[in-house]
């Protein structure tokens, strides 16, 4: 997901609880600092700040109430909002990109086939998969593991991966449309009978 004015998606608020403000997040960040009491958070399209003042563990995710929001009907604003933290100033290791980089970069195969794009991604175990979608295969589940991923360009829009790693296998030719019949077609003019008869 794009982060707007420099930030970054670190949440999804997926609901409210209690009657004090609190709501149930789920990370989409693999830094638990983010929502530590004191951190800064805004909701994705807002300059007003959200202070995170508790924190707690709720497996899948995390309980967090802000300073700035006290009564359920002032959370429940919040519900289905992404939640942004301002980028960090330090860079990245060579080879690793954020999320919002690597979507929308295209999949294809070793062989050229193209794929389609990498719409989302999310965590599964200790790794992360990358959903593609709109090419003729359908939706793809990608894992972001070197057996599979060739190439991964996403500055460039580019995402390479082995087929046969995926386990894809060849797309068959289609046959033509069109009307089939097991009858034979006639052509041109049909012979008199036999005079002789």
């Amino acid at each position: 997901m794009a982060p707007a004015g420099g930030r970054l998606v670190v949440g999804l608020v997926r609901g409210v609880h209690g009657l004090q403000g609190a709501v149930r997040v789920e990370p989409l960040s693999d830094d638990p600092a983010r929502f530590e009491p004191g951190s800064r958070l805004y909701q994705e399209g807002s300059t007003r700040p959200l202070t995170v003042a508790w924190a707690q563990a709720d497996e899948p995710g995390i309980l967090v109430r802000f300073r700035e929001v006290t009564s359920r009907e002032a959370a429940d604003v919040l519900r289905d909002a992404y939640l942004e933290a301002d980028a960090p100033a330090a860079s990245l290791a060579p080879g690793e990109y954020w999320w919002h980089e690597v979507i929308g970069a295209t999949a294809s195969t070793l062989g050229g086939e193209v794929l389609g794009r990498v719409e989302d991604i999310f965590r599964a175990g200790g790794g992360e998969v990358y959903v593609v979608r709109g090419g003729p295969r359908g939706e793809l589940l990608v894992p972001a593991v070197r057996a599979v991923i060739r190439e991964l360009a996403p500055r460039e829009g580019r995402l390479v991966v082995d087929a046969d790693a995926l386990g894809l296998d060849e797309i068959a030719p289609r046959r033509p449309r069109g009307r089939r019949s097991s009858r034979a077609a006639r052509t041109g003019t049909v012979a008199p009978p036999d005079a002789s008869g």
